[in-house]
């Protein structure tokens, strides 16, 4: 190896980390300085990937963590091509590509979203499943790797205890992780915030650990062979390293390991910004240029890893040749395309919950989509998912022929791992628990919709009416969170979640098709504990008629020139109408219904279909066992909406739907005092 070269490009990668931070006047230099020579060596010696073809489904791929480290990979990229000059000198700016945290772009090199600490080491364990669950289904010839970058925030961040123990359960070999261990925090250094022996924990979670210095680039290549040798545990490599390698203050003397250097331009600490970038073989006058013998170095490197990446192709199409039909099935999850499904043909029960409706629908799925894997927090057996798991089996370490993860009691981390599987590709993920615990998992569906990701929510005890455990597992405020991320935009100016909490056991059929259907952003399933009554069929076919929820909403029950619409979605949708019988029967009120799985997609109809539904001048009354606010922007300022205001209490569901007011006889009631107030009967 010319371990001169090795040393300037490493070099480089430092003095680009300095001087994008210096011109934005904000960003993180010091860890970028101290993971260098990690990421050069990683990159130019054992990744394997094909600069011509970015996406190739079969590349090595690499997580970042400390997503404030982001100069790191912008550097790095840089000098193999990813970016231009402008791109790097632009950190952080409008309209850059290079903003202050890493955003998904596969096309240069950036795999995931990172920032919120522990969410992107967290979704590489997610990807490496994905890869196993793969390779158990074509062959061995898929060996690529998932490499993760994690800092000491991120060690720390709960998540890690999730991530570390699943992916030591699963003994994935193909998982390698850097730890950027420099002992230094944004505000403190670590020894104020913690004594636990790292490699200890890791070691007893079942992973193999290594502890390096990480500025010693025979240390680095001698822990990734090991790594890459590794057949049965991920790998952890610790590696020691300095904040801010490489500064020098003013009168010449080294500057590095200090605080201060973690998260702002060193021009602002005690380091001096030029004496810096000359101590690293920059020119000051141009920091952003590649350094000659390092643009030749890498230009050679690139044409390498062409010829090795079409070396790894040819075995590919040898393989394909030899084994036609599975590489049809293989490109067919790839392309991330759904097989002909009928969910009309699923047959339930009367009177079933919804939770009950969903696992007749996953049942189907099992045996219908061989790429899916479906998890739950602990609650496959009550979240209903063992209607999937009945037709599968757990995913082992050794065997990855089952689909369905087992993740334990950590709805984060197995939200997380879901995100990491979808940027994978190949898989489609569904992820399942109560829903009062989707707010363990937020973080991980904020970036759900950041990066665009089909994932499955299913959420099931979705009221009060869970009944005897009581308000800590009595949902009331979280829907009115999902219908916020409903009117939230990504960046492709869409909606960045789809939330459906349908109303009867065909709307669930409807809404898991709805779900698979949605590739581009996550959707949330909202499901019943309890029984509901089915809504009565207008014609022969209550499916059919339940086909009308992909436009988000629309009328169950339809009278002309109604007295007042009720509205509703999930199971307050069958008490309106058990209301409506009364309001009609013994008040002579001509009464339509609608029922909205969606606000957000009922929004992007035109305006005619949204008036047809809910007319504006009509008196519009609304019922939600959450917040008003769930349906207040659909009965407007002249509408009503019967909700809670208050969190529940532990008893029975049928003694809570009387105690709050959610039965026909009293919903009646309540429609009629809103008629009173503002119509004559």
């Amino acid at each position: 190896m010319n371990n001169k070269i090795d040393q300037q490009a490493a070099d480089n990668i430092r003095a680009l980390a300095v001087a994008m931070v210096e011109k934005a006047n904000s960003g993180h230099p010091g860890g970028p300085m101290g993971g260098a020579d990690f990421m050069h060596i990683l990159y130019s010696e054992f990744f394997n990937y094909d600069p011509s073809d970015m996406t190739w489904a079969f590349r090595d791929r690499f997580f970042m963590d400390a997503g404030h480290l982001s100069t790191l990979l912008y550097g790095q990229y840089y000098l193999l091509g990813n970016y231009a000059k402008e791109d790097v000198a632009n950190f952080r700016q409008w309209g850059s590509i290079t903003p202050g945290h890493p955003e998904v772009d596969v096309k240069r090199g950036i795999e995931n979203t990172s920032g919120p600490l522990g969410q992107g080491h967290t979704m590489g364990v997610g990807a490496a499943i994905a890869a196993k669950f793969l390779q158990a289904r074509f062959g061995d010839w898929m060996n690529h790797k998932v490499y993760g970058f994690i800092s000491d925030g991120g060690v720390q961040e709960e998540i890690s205890q999730g991530a570390g123990r699943i992916a030591g359960h699963l003994g994935l070999s193909n998982f390698i992780m850097f730890y950027d261990s420099n002992d230094i925090q944004l505000s403190t250094s670590t020894d104020e915030v913690t004594s636990e022996d790292t490699a200890m924990k890791y070691k007893a979670w079942g992973w193999n650990v290594v502890t390096i210095d990480a500025h010693n680039h025979d240390d680095i290549r001698k822990a990734l062979t090991d790594a890459n040798d590794e057949t049965e545990k991920p790998t952890l490599i610790i590696g020691k390293t300095i904040m801010g390698k490489g500064c020098v203050a003013a009168d010449g003397s080294m500057f590095e390991g200090y605080c201060e250097l973690h998260g702002q331009p060193i021009g602002a600490t005690g380091a001096d910004y030029e004496k810096t970038l000359l101590n690293l073989g920059a020119d000051v006058n141009n920091p952003f240029d590649i350094y000659d013998n390092v643009s030749v170095f890498y230009k050679d490197l690139l044409a390498r890893k062409t010829v090795q990446a079409a070396e790894k192709k040819s075995e590919i199409n040898t393989w394909r040749k030899a084994n036609e039909a599975l590489a049809e099935k293989l490109d067919f999850f790839l392309s991330g395309e759904l097989p002909e499904l009928d969910f009309e043909s699923i047959e339930h029960k009367a009177g079933l919950a919804s939770r009950a409706a969903s696992s007749g629908v996953l049942a189907y799925l099992a045996d219908h989509v061989e790429n899916m894997i479906v998890s739950s927090a602990d609650l496959s057996n009550s979240d209903k998912t063992d209607g999937f798991l009945k037709k599968s089996s757990a995913l082992q370490k050794g065997d990855f022929s089952g689909s369905f993860l087992q993740a334990g009691v950590a709805e984060l981390t197995m939200a997380c791992i879901a995100n990491g599987i979808a940027l994978h590709g190949g898989v489609i993920p569904v992820v399942a628990t109560f829903f009062v615990f989707s707010d363990y998992m937020k973080p991980a569906i904020r970036l759900s919709g950041i990066q665009e990701l089909g994932v499955k929510y299913v959420w099931t005890h979705d009221a009060f009416r869970v009944g005897e455990d009581g308000p800590t597992h009595q949902p009331v405020e979280q829907e009115a969170q999902l219908r916020l991320l409903e009117k939230l935009k990504n960046h492709s100016g869409k909606p960045s979640f789809l939330a459906l909490r349908p109303a009867d056991s065909a709307e669930t059929s409807v809404a898991w098709k709805m779900a698979l259907e949605n590739k581009d952003t996550p959707t949330g399933l909202i499901l019943s504990r309890q029984g509901i009554t089915d809504l009565p069929a207008i014609g022969s076919s209550r499916y059919a008629e339940a086909l009308a929820s992909e436009k988000g909403g629309y009328l169950v029950k339809e009278v002309d020139s109604p007295d007042v619409v009720l509205i509703a979605n999930g199971s307050e949708v069958a008490t309106l109408v058990a209301a409506a019988e009364l309001l009609e029967s013994k008040n002579g009120l001509k009464v339509s219904i609608a029922s909205i799985i969606s606000e957000g997609l009922f929004r992007l109809q035109s305006k005619s279909y949204q008036e047809s539904v809910i007319p504006k001048n009509t008196p519009l009354f609304g019922l939600t066992a959450g917040l008003p606010v769930n349906l207040e922007g659909l009965v407007g300022d002249n509408g009503k909406v019967f909700g809670l205001d208050h969190f529940g209490y532990s008893a029975p569901a049928n003694v809570l739907d009387d105690k709050f007011g959610f039965t026909g006889e009293k919903v009646s009631q309540n429609v009629l005092e809103y008629l009173n107030e503002t119509v004559s009967i």
